[in-house]
């Protein structure tokens, strides 16, 4: 995620802000540009850029951030759209009638714009289900209920389902810790979750991509529900750190991918962070890790990728340590795991803009 200013005043702001907190102009983001964008009334509720690249072109609000203050994405005044791109995936919402629901639509939404970023960033082309019924992606975000069955977060055929328990930070929390998982987000559930989408998009009936996948993945045509019962019953190997990114990805072939590829945009994403915030690590020590590279990450080489990842987590760690956090970056990479890392890299690259 790159950095963004107030094209009014300067001031630096988050993806997510509404408003400049020095000047006051209504921020908000322009996909078509790729920026968040001050904006001035025009007028009819039209608001008219103040970005340089936009060229006085007039926007709208996405109706979840007019009426519902749950989005901040903004629409060509003379579209017919009344939702956002983002909110168009969307097909189910919470239950705003109940207590949190939406504070948690509102979590929810938030890390799916981080990823749709993310992927727009990388040049991975992903078409909602209103656009392509036939190969879009969609969401349904769904609550348990007293009288039904648990809703499973999930993917099936383009549908990604989450429920909505996982934007309860103190529920999020107790379930990491019961599986003993090392990391637990929102944002990962989303990246995990398309890894799915996507191997079904990209891999399956590509025989160039399927054969490879399989020498390092495993065959994916293994029985899936053998394979979860016997994770569930057994756990993970004891050594799986050893070939794998998180004991979860052991369970199936489709697991390990899609865990990967969550790992793989999560790295993309905090180097871009990184690198447009322009960090640099310049230790006094030579012997410690430095860090002064500052290619675009959809530049770079995997090499150059993981030359810098490993500094940077690092860094991150002992900086967690001394607000006495638990670490930012809670993983090891063997050797078969950057491999895993490497083809999906190669993946992307091949396929993306």
């Amino acid at each position: 995620m790159r950095t963004f200013h107030c094209n009014r005043c300067s001031q630096l702001v988050f993806y997510e802000n509404v408003r400049c907190e020095r000047c006051e102009s209504l921020l908000g983001y322009v996909p078509e540009l790729a920026e968040i964008s001050a904006f001035e009334e025009a007028g009819e509720g039209r608001w008219r850029s103040l970005h340089p690249r936009a060229a006085d072109a007039v926007f709208r609000q996405c109706h979840n951030y007019a009426v519902e203050n749950i989005c901040n994405w903004m629409i060509p005044a003379d579209s017919p759209d009344t939702l956002c791109r983002a909110c168009q995936f969307t097909r189910t919402i919470p239950n705003l009638g109940t207590p949190d629901n939406r504070l948690y639509w509102y979590r929810l939404e938030t890390a799916k714009r981080r990823l749709l970023y993310t992927l727009a960033a990388l040049g991975l082309d992903v078409p909602s289900c209103q656009n392509d019924p036939e190969h879009g992606l969609a969401f349904e975000f769904l609550e348990d209920s007293d009288d039904g069955p648990r809703v499973m977060t999930g993917h099936d055929n383009g549908l990604i389902t989450l429920n909505i328990a996982e934007a309860d930070d103190a529920y999020r929390e107790k379930v990491r810790s019961a599986m003993g998982e090392p990391y637990r987000t929102l944002l990962g559930h989303f990246r995990h979750e398309t890894g799915h989408y996507y191997f079904n998009k990209l891999i399956v009936n590509d025989p160039r991509w399927l054969a490879p996948f399989r020498k390092l993945f495993g065959d994916e045509r293994a029985d899936y529900g053998e394979a979860l019962k016997a994770y569930y019953r057994n756990g993970a190997p004891a050594d799986w750190q050893a070939s794998t990114i998180s004991a979860y990805a052991t369970m199936h072939p489709s697991e390990d991918w899609a865990e990967t590829w969550a790992h793989y945009l999560l790295i993309v994403d905090v180097l871009d962070t990184s690198t447009s915030y322009g960090l640099a690590l310049l230790p006094d020590d030579p012997s410690e890790p430095t860090l002064t590279d500052r290619t675009p990450v959809e530049d770079a080489s995997f090499e150059n990728l993981m030359k810098r990842w490993f500094p940077l987590t690092y860094a991150l760690n002992s900086l967690n340590r001394s607000l006495g956090m638990p670490d930012g970056y809670p993983f090891t990479l063997a050797s078969p795991v950057v491999d895993k890392l490497r083809f999906v890299h190669r993946l992307i690259a091949a396929v993306g803009r």
